[in-house]
């Protein structure tokens, strides 16, 4: 086939593909990888890129599986899923069993279908396509399934501190459709010390109560930046500790946990800064305060302990920039009927990339509504439709601007 493929042959190659991809994608999901326990799909996943013919396959130190297809002197392009998953809850509230992998309806039902194991199957397949179809690409393709996203992206962080591609995809679930940024996330504690006493003399405590309880009340007014496409930036009191846990007892401190969601320009240590004067402006005399990132530390399947701040970075791409361009052009030539751009609601690995000079655009199968629910499922012909429009992707934008 030659190495500019009509849109008929693109998706013509992809249909040839849709029974092995299916299987591929059936068995992820039937193979349960929550966070920090990704190894069996790690194996499925080293095991089918090699089936596929990539030129090498490999696993970094954290966990994370590699494939490369080596190509010409183009820009390097990265297809970048994660394998982990979240907790599949009551599994009596499913519809099928959360790790059954059952098709029904036209549809691959089960925890990570659309987030992001749709996603992973059709970036393998991507690679294995152009083997088949005895394609070159432009530049350097790897395709990275990595660990630990849902709990703050361990495996993206340790591959981009080692590795820059040109570009990079990155598979969250967007009804295939182009993907140019999010807003960040920030994990937050707001610790209050006071004084403990007896709950019979209340007299006797500083009780961190109130002042954590005018913190909350003065939330809805902090500042906030905007931004033109991601709005107003928000922040959500999320859970509560203290450091007792009788009921008759005044704790002697207290801590408050906060989720912020900040736009592009919107920096952590700004957002730090604002709410520790919000603190400091409710505290209790006496008390003392303080607004810190959380952090994280975590061991991931490999062995790899890592720690970070509790922080995914935002992104955005804009509409202009080449790649940006270029993904769209190819996306419309595949689904006129709707190829974006979107901007996602939620945080991805893509923004450790961006942090890093990477130009990070999204794109996968899947409804983003439907992740981390008891409906989580992935349309099989939108699955196949997303194979189609990675193998354009990894053609497409290794071809640089020249």
């Amino acid at each position: 086939m030659t190495a500019n493929p009509s849109r008929e042959q693109v998706i013509g190659l992809a249909r040839g593909l849709e029974a092995p991809l299916s299987d591929f994608c059936r068995r992820l999901v039937q193979t349960p990888s929550p966070s920090g326990d990704e190894g069996r799909v790690a194996d499925l996943v080293e095991a089918e890129l090699k089936a596929l013919g990539y030129d090498e396959v490999w696993r970094d130190k954290a966990g994370n599986v590699l494939g490369l297809i080596r190509g010409g002197e183009g820009p390097t392009v990265m297809f970048n899923a994660h394998m982990d998953h979240v907790d599949p809850g009551n599994p009596e509230r499913w519809p099928y069993p959360p790790f059954g992998g059952v098709i029904a309806d036209g549809y691959l039902w089960g925890r990570g279908a659309c987030d992001t194991k749709a996603a992973l199957a059709a970036q393998v397949y991507a690679g294995g396509a152009l083997k088949r179809a005895g394609i070159r690409p432009p530049g350097d393709l790897y395709v990275a399934a990595v660990v630990m996203e849902e709990v703050g992206g361990a495996g993206s962080r340790h591959l981009a501190a080692n590795f820059r591609p040109d570009v990079g995809v990155f598979g969250e679930p967007s009804g295939n459709r182009l993907a140019l940024g999010h807003r960040g996330r920030l994990e937050l504690a707001v610790r209050v010390v006071g004084r403990s006493a007896h709950a019979s003399a209340p007299e006797l405590a500083l009780n961190p109560h109130f002042t954590l309880a005018r913190f909350i009340l003065s939330l809805p007014n902090v500042e906030r930046a905007s931004h033109p496409v991601f709005g107003t930036s928000s922040c959500a009191p999320t859970l509560y500790k203290t450091d007792t846990v009788g009921t008759n007892v005044i704790p002697g401190e207290a801590t408050l946990f906060v989720d912020w969601r900040n736009v592009p320009g919107e920096s952590a240590e700004a957002i730090v800064a604002r709410l520790q004067k919000l603190l400091e402006r409710n505290l209790e005399p006496g008390a003392t305060g303080t607004v810190s990132l959380l952090e994280v530390k975590q061991q991931t399947y490999a062995g790899l302990v890592v720690s970070f701040p509790d922080e995914m970075p935002d992104f955005e791409t804009p509409a202009d920039n080449f790649y940006a361009r270029r993904a769209l052009s190819l996306l419309n030539s595949l689904f006129p009927a709707g190829a974006g751009p979107i901007y996602w609601r939620f945080a991805t690995d893509a923004g450790h990339f961006a942090r890093v000079g990477t130009v990070a655009l999204g794109f996968a199968p899947g409804d983003d509504t439907l992740a981390h629910t008891s409906e989580e499922r992935v349309g099989l012909a939108e699955l196949v439709d997303g194979l189609a429009g990675y193998i354009a992707l990894a053609i497409g934008l290794g071809r640089g601007e020249g």
